[in-house]
C-alpha cells in the first residue's frame, strides 16, 4: 500500500466516532493570547528566542483551544493553570523526544520535587523548571496539596512512559501490541489532566473514589482511546523521528506484518473495542453514595476529551502538516541547554 494515497486524516474524521457532547470553553480566545505573548514570547521566550519560526510552530498548535475543549466550563482563572500545562507538555514532549533515558530520570525527578514543593525552580537546574513552578501555586489556589500528589503521580507516570520510548527507540526494538498500549497509556499524558476536573468542577472527590477499579479502569480507557486516534494521526510525524518504535499503528504493522492501512484499521477495531467498554462502564457506574452525582458529572467531563479531542486535533497543523519541530532543531537546543 502506497501511504500517500491513504488517507489518515480522512479515516480519522469519518471512522474514529463519539457519542458525547462537544463544548468548547469561551475563554479560548483569551488564554491563547496569554499562551503566545505572556509565555511563549515572554515569560518562555529564552527557550527558544533564537528560532522565531519554532515559536510560531508553536503557537499554531493553539494549545489553548485544545485544552478548551477538554475543559469546556472552567472559569478563566482555573483554566489558566490548564493551559499552562498543556504548553508544558508540549515542550517536555518536544525537548526530550531526541535525549536518553539516563536524562530523562534526572529531568523526572527534578520535576516532581518542584512539584511537591521540595526544591525551587532555580535549583532545580531544569529549562521547564519555573514553568512547573508556577503551575503547582497556581493548582494550589484550586485544590488541596492531596489533589496536587495525585496529580504529580500522574506526571511521574508519564515520564515513566517517555523513559520507556526512549529506550526502545535508542534499541530500536519494536515492544509487542500489548505493551505498547500499556507504555502510550502512561506517555500520552492525558492522566494529569483527568485529575484537573477538580480544579475544574471545584469538587475534591475522596481517595477512595479514585482508587475505585471502575474509576480506574475508565481513566485507563480514556487514555487508550487518545492515544488510538493520535497514533493514526502522528504516524507521518513518528515516521519522519524515528519514533515508529511506540506508535501502536506501526507496531501492529512490525507485529502482523501488514500494510500501513490494514494496521490503522485494526488500530481503529481496537479503538472501537475500548469505545464499548467506555460506554457501557459509563451507563452503568456503582452507586457511589453521596458523592455519585458528582462521580457521573466526572466520567462526563471524561468523556468529552475524547470528543473534544477529535473536534480540535484534525484542524492542527502540527499533526495535518510538516508544522512540528524538526528533530535537529530539538537535538541543537538540548546541546545549549
Amino acid at each position: 500500500m502506497n501511504n500517500e494515497k491513504f488517507n489518515t486524516l480522512e479515516l480519522l474524521q469519518t471512522k474514529f466516532r463519539y457519542p458525547f457532547p462537544t463544548l468548547k470553553n469561551p475563554h479560548a480566545d483569551q488564554l491563547q493570547e496569554i499562551t503566545e505573548t505572556q509565555w511563549i514570547d515572554g515569560e518562555y521566550l529564552w527557550l527558544f528566542e533564537n528560532n522565531p519560526d519554532l515559536r510560531k510552530k508553536y503557537k499554531k498548535t493553539k494549545t489553548a483551544h485544545i485544552a478548551a475543549q477538554w475543559f469546556p466550563t472552567a472559569s478563566v482563572e482555573r483554566f489558566r493553570p490548564i493551559c499552562r500545562l498543556m504548553l508544558w507538555t508540549l515542550y517536555n514532549d518536544d525537548l526530550y523526544e531526541e535525549s536518553t533515558p539516563e536524562n530523562i530520570q534526572y529531568i523526572r525527578d527534578q520535576s516532581l520535587a518542584i512539584l511537591h514543593g521540595e526544591i525551587t525552580a532555580e535549583d532545580s537546574g531544569i529549562p521547564l523548571g519555573k514553568m512547573l513552578a508556577s503551575l503547582r501555586q497556581e493548582l494550589l489556589q484550586f485544590i488541596p496539596e492531596v489533589s496536587l500528589s495525585r496529580f504529580t503521580e500522574m506526571i511521574e507516570k508519564y515520564f515513566n512512559g517517555l523513559e520507556r520510548e526512549l529506550k526502545l527507540k535508542r534499541d530500536k526494538i519494536y515492544p509487542s501490541v500489548t505493551e505498547c498500549i500499556a507504555l502510550r497509556e502512561d506517555s500520552i499524558c492525558l492522566y494529569p489532566f483527568l485529575q484537573l476536573v477538580e480544579v475544574e468542577t471545584g469538587i475534591i472527590l475522596p481517595q477512595e473514589i479514585h482508587d475505585h477499579p471502575v474509576i480506574r479502569r475508565l481513566q485507563a480507557l480514556a487514555c487508550h482511546l487518545v492515544t488510538f486516534f493520535n497514533e493514526v494521526q502522528s504516524v507521518a510525524k513518528d515516521e519522519a523521528t524515528d519514533s515508529v518504535y511506540y506508535n501502536i499503528v506501526k507496531v501492529i504493522q512490525n507485529e502482523h506484518k501488514i500494510t500501513l492501512e490494514e494496521a490503522c484499521m485494526e488500530n481503529l477495531r481496537l479503538h472501537n473495542q475500548d469505545l464499548k467498554e467506555f460506554v457501557e462502564l459509563q451507563a452503568s457506574l456503582p452507586d457511589f453514595g453521596i458523592w455519585h452525582e458528582a462521580v457521573v458529572n466526572w466520567v462526563h467531563y471524561m468523556s468529552m476529551v475524547l470528543s473534544g479531542w477529535k473536534s480540535i486535533s484534525t484542524k492542527l497543523a502540527r499533526y495535518t502538516a510538516a508544522d512540528f519541530p524538526e528533530a535537529n532543531e530539538l537535538k541543537d537546543k538540548l546541546k545549549q541547554m
